[in-house]
């Protein structure tokens, strides 16, 4: 049986799934005559439709996915939680067609971390990358307020004590040239843990930016508060490193 099957959907929601347009140019699309349904020129968005249906956008057969995955390179002043009444949530920065999807952030990054977040309503797959028995490398760019030594990098690599039950795990630091920046992969996700973990060194985070989740990479060429779906090949990364 298709999973698809007896399963309806409004037209414009299908086409930000499945050829990433925004509400506005569902419309526009839909009352240029440019979408069929099962061979019909529908031109309302509005319309619910059997999702097993076969959808063209000009002539071109749309490929359906129930799940949504987002990049988004997260802005400081932001959070991930959308029931903070003092801060903007993240969710505020995405369009109208995803207004009222069941999506969640992979994971949090606090109000002042910026860079790489994954957003989706694939539970699954959220629930395995946050495991903790999965270790998955999360990396960091991060400026400091005093330079960074080699005794951090041995002291990091052995783990740390920042008040837990246990010591953090091995985490790599990879200083930069000019001793106050420097790239940190860490595999775990405790509150606030990379500005606790140079506290204990004597030292503080001055900003901090997630680069890289898993196998994904922040898109460079993505600004501050833009987001774009990911590619078919980041999706297949993020499945695979699950299934690993």
């Amino acid at each position: 049986m298709n999973k698809y099957e007896n399963t309806f959907e409004r037209l414009d929601k299908i086409l930000a799934k499945a050829a990433a347009l925004s509400r506005k140019e569902a419309k526009r699309a839909a009352l240029s005559g440019r979408i069929t349904v099962d061979g019909v020129i529908v031109r309302s968005p509005e319309q619910k439709i059997p999702v097993s249906s076969i959808i063209c956008l000009d002539g071109k057969v749309l490929v359906y996915n129930e799940y949504i995955y987002l990049m988004l390179n997260k802005p400081e002043g932001y959070v991930c939680a959308n029931d903070d009444p003092k801060s903007p949530n993240v969710f505020e920065l995405l369009g109208d067609e995803y207004k009222k999807d069941d999506l969640f952030t992979v994971g949090r990054l606090d109000k002042y971390t910026t860079g790489l977040l994954v957003i989706t309503n694939n539970g699954p797959l959220a629930h395995f990358l946050l495991s903790p028995k999965r270790h998955v490398e999360k990396k960091y760019y991060l400026r400091s307020k005093f330079p960074l030594t080699d005794e951090d990098v041995n002291a990091f690599f052995n783990g740390v004590d920042i008040g837990e039950k246990d010591i953090t795990k091995s985490a790599c630091l990879e200083i930069c040239v000019d001793n106050y920046s420097a790239y940190l992969t860490i595999t775990e996700g405790k509150f606030h843990q990379i500005k606790r973990m140079l506290d204990l060194r004597d030292n503080k985070v001055t900003s901090l930016k997630r680069v890289t989740f898993g196998p994904l990479e922040l898109d460079p060429f993505l600004s501050a508060g833009n987001y774009r779906q990911l590619t078919d090949n980041e999706v297949k990364l993020l499945l695979t490193a699950v299934e690993k």
